[in-house]
Order: structure tokens, then C-alpha cells, then sequence
């Protein structure tokens, strides 16, 4: 099975192009916030890779552009938030699976 990549490059504070893989976006407390995770070439198959989350804000032509979240509490809340996400989409895949196997 072939999976669709999401691919997302940035440009970091020594304006280096840094690419991102998009995890998910998600709205949470009246804002929206994207969650990525860096693709690094040296962790590619570590399984302790850390997720960047950043917030949505429009410019003032309207445009998407990604703020760091400097306010700790906020990023612990939307990084909970995220975990909950995972853990019901996990959930959801898990029962998928049980229903595919009791068909079988």
C-alpha cells in the first residue's frame, strides 16, 4: 500500500530550508495549530523523534503563515490535546482491525 506524503519545507532561523513531515492540523481552543515532524536524513528510523507544533495565524493578505508558540502552558495543552488525537485514531484503527479479522 502506497501512502501519500505530506512534505512540508520551511525556512529556519539561519535560513536554511528544513523539511517537515505534516502529521496533522488541528483546532483547538478557538485556534488552529499544525503538527509536524522534522525529517531528519540521521533519525529517519528513530522511534524517538519529537514533534514540532505551531500556530496558524493569517498575515495581513490573508495567508497561512506558522508562529512558534512561546507560552509553555499553551504547548503543553495542544501537545495533550494532540496525544488524545492519536490515541482515539489508534483506537479507531485497532477496532477496524478486530472488525476485519472477525469478517475473515
Amino acid at each position: 500500500m502506497e501512502m501519500e506524503s505530506n512534505i512540508i519545507e520551511l525556512i529556519d532561523e539561519n535560513n536554511e530550508v528544513v523539511q517537515f513531515e505534516h502529521l496533522l492540523t488541528l483546532d483547538f481552543d478557538d485556534r488552529e495549530y499544525i503538527v509536524l515532524l522534522p525529517i531528519e536524513e540521521d533519525e529517519i528510523d528513530s522511534d524517538e523523534s519529537e514533534v514540532v507544533i505551531l500556530r496558524v495565524e493569517q498575515d495581513d493578505e490573508g495567508n497561512d503563515i506558522y508562529v512558534s508558540i512561546e507560552d509553555e502552558e499553551e504547548l503543553e495543552e495542544v501537545f495533550r490535546a494532540f496525544l488524545q488525537v492519536i490515541d482515539q485514531e489508534e483506537a479507531l484503527d485497532e477496532d477496524e482491525e478486530e472488525l476485519f479479522e472477525d469478517e475473515e
